[in-house]
């Protein structure tokens, strides 16, 4: 950016008739270093001899915008590491220099309830050799919010369903004809087994536009038995798919598996589990 700073002349002046572009001198920071090994002086003091100015101006003052002190900063926190790579260090636990968290979601708003999806993150366990081990697999959160009145809904009364990978699964696997159906006990294997149920019903709309969704939750610690169903058009269940196609590696952690993969690793089984016997499948 370029501010301009218009003087005057006076007959005091210097009687040298020519108009000066002048750097803002009047602090020099530090150099800072290039990539190519020059050096850059963002206040480096440069004069331009022109042809006489009309109107009596004299100097025309430059100040440096601050895009070039931003790439600067960008370029050194992008700047490849030891190993060559160039994006943040990331490890299972957080270690290192982990990105901030981020909050993502996708909505659909209907007459009579709202549905909002979400992912939540896998989880993992360090060994003691230093390595990470998976220890729970992520999972899609449903919210269904009733509505209160026109494009207002009540998230005070919303009720939510886990989606664990292989229902994200029949989910994707589902045609335009079909339906399928999931029920959870959040206190199953425990002492209040059966005080809660939660069944997700997916079904086919009758002109065949979309599915409807459809929760039911009875809770007896509360003595409530409540269901919410939102439609769902064709396009926004396409969006869903696509959203659930592109989460599922995630969801089960074999992403953190390839960014951990090196070209110069030579151990580069998945060690973790051997029962399998993958590791000797191919030395045989």
């Amino acid at each position: 950016m370029l501010q301009l700073h218009m003087l005057a002349s006076s007959p005091a002046s210097s009687p040298s008739p020519r108009l000066s572009l002048l750097r803002d001198s009047f602090s020099s920071p530090p150099q800072q270093s290039l990539r190519g090994g020059s050096t850059l002086n963002p206040r480096k003091t440069s004069r331009v001899s022109l042809p006489r100015a009309p109107h009596g101006l004299r100097s025309l003052k430059c100040r440096q915008s601050e895009y070039f002190d931003q790439q600067q900063r960008f370029a050194s926190s992008t700047a490849p590491a030891a190993d060559g790579s160039s994006s943040p260090s990331f490890s299972p636990s957080g270690g290192g220099t982990a990105s901030p968290k981020v909050f993502v979601g996708h909505s659909i708003y209907k007459g009579k309830a709202a549905l909002t999806v979400e992912p939540r993150a896998p989880e993992f366990t360090s060994l003691d050799s230093g390595a990470y081990k998976l220890s729970r697999e992520g999972f899609v959160l449903l919210q269904f919010a009733p509505a209160a009145g026109t494009r207002v809904y009540d998230w005070s009364r919303k009720q939510v369903f886990s989606l664990s990978v292989t229902e994200i699964g029949n989910l994707i696997a589902l045609g335009p004809r079909d339906s399928c159906e999931f029920f959870h006990d959040p206190f199953k294997g425990k002492s209040d087994e059966g005080k809660i149920r939660k069944v997700l019903k997916v079904e086919p709309l009758p002109d065949g536009s979309g599915h409807f969704f459809n929760l039911s939750v009875q809770n007896k610690l509360v003595n409530l038995d409540e269901s919410i169903y939102i439609p769902v058009t064709k396009a926004e269940y396409t969006v869903l798919n696509s959203a659930f196609n592109f989460i599922l590696p995630y969801l089960l952690g074999w992403h953190a598996y390839a960014n951990s993969i090196k070209p110069n690793d030579r151990n580069r089984g998945n060690n973790a589990n051997s029962r399998y016997g993958g590791d000797f499948e191919w030395s045989r």
